[in-house]
């Protein structure tokens, strides 16, 4: 029988002291604290596997809980970027990894929305491109968790820290030039945006590319009369690599419910699917279609020129090697 959760370390003995090993991750100096929350004795369910059978396995994790958001001012920036630098000062730390997943692996929505992460815009999360981590190690009487939740969006990247355990054992998170590989990686790539590489490079290279060419019947979620270059280079990059597969995601506006609006956007991915494989001869194992609703924005949904932006078909590679 599977246990949904185990209660780990919940109190500890006033007598036994507190180790005294506050760290600090170094993040590159163009990130930018968007959010954090304390609290000084609570509870966190962490995950320490996929999602599967309609569960997530968790830790019940209890201690003084510090959440935080990050984001960083850098286009093109991949999550395994990200993540791979924080990664290794955690394990410099002493930090062991505990578990550790990509995207889809992880369980992809239903992985998403059981885990605990800080709403937009404070801390962002693209369904089709998020890796999550989570790391323990023995501070004195107790051990300390960390969870880091990686995504990005199409100029920035984004990470939630969760740290769970003694107060004196505080993770500092800062900005500054100390981890050269990630200021590297941030600094060194922020002039080349996803949607200005073509589209098999940007596949490559990043993992996504949204389709901006795409026009849509007015009020309807079928793809408009015509040729889209879009879609011919998609075709042309599928079928010279035939072992490579995509999908493709719809977004909406923040206009409506959300139930609504991810139906309209895995209508509109669908038509497009549909003209690629009818039109463009696909073969249609390569590519398959799903629907974010408005949970992925790339501009703000305060104004129209913002929630035109947001309103995209997007294809992302989801083949592994």
């Amino acid at each position: 029988m599977k246990i949904r959760s185990l209660i780990i370390a919940a109190t500890m003995a006033t007598s036994l002291p507190l180790a005294s090993t506050a760290m600090q991750l170094d993040f590159p100096r163009n990130a930018a604290l968007t959010g954090e929350k304390t609290v000084g004795h609570g509870s966190y369910h962490m995950p320490i596997n996929t999602w599967e059978n309609g569960a997530l396995p968790t830790i019940w994790a209890q201690g003084e809980i510090t959440q935080q958001a990050w984001k960083i001012s850098a286009s093109g920036l991949t999550s395994l970027q990200i993540l791979d630098p924080l990664k290794q000062q955690l394990s410099d730390a002493g930090f062991d990894l505990v578990f550790e997943c990509e995207t889809e692996f992880c369980g992809g929505f239903d992985f998403r929305f059981e885990t605990e992460v800080m709403p937009e815009p404070v801390m962002h999360v693209d369904l089709g491109d998020f890796r999550f981590l989570a790391a323990q190690r023995m501070t004195g009487a107790r051990p300390e968790y960390i969870s880091l939740l990686v995504s990005r969006s199409q100029n920035a990247g984004y990470i939630q820290l969760m740290r769970v355990g003694a107060p004196s054992d505080s993770v500092e998170l800062v900005t500054s030039t100390k981890n050269p590989a990630m200021v590297a990686q941030a600094e060194g790539i922020t002039d080349i945006a996803p949607s200005d590489l073509p589209l098999g490079r940007a596949l490559e290279e990043t993992g996504h590319f949204i389709l901006d060419d795409l026009q849509f019947e007015t009020g309807s979620s079928d793809l408009g009369d015509g040729n889209f270059p879009s879609l011919t280079s998609l075709a042309n990059y599928l079928g010279t690599n035939p072992t490579r597969t995509v999908a493709l995601v719809g977004h909406t506006d923040a206009t409506g419910s959300l139930k609504v609006n991810i139906a309209v956007s895995k209508k509109r991915a669908n038509s497009v699917m549909h003209r690629l494989i009818s039109d463009y001869g696909v073969d249609k194992t390569q590519v398959r279609a799903e629907g974010n609703g408005f949970l992925s924005p790339r501009a703000s949904n305060l104004t129209e020129g913002g929630r035109a932006q947001n309103r995209r078909v997007e294809v992302i590679i989801t083949s592994t090697q």
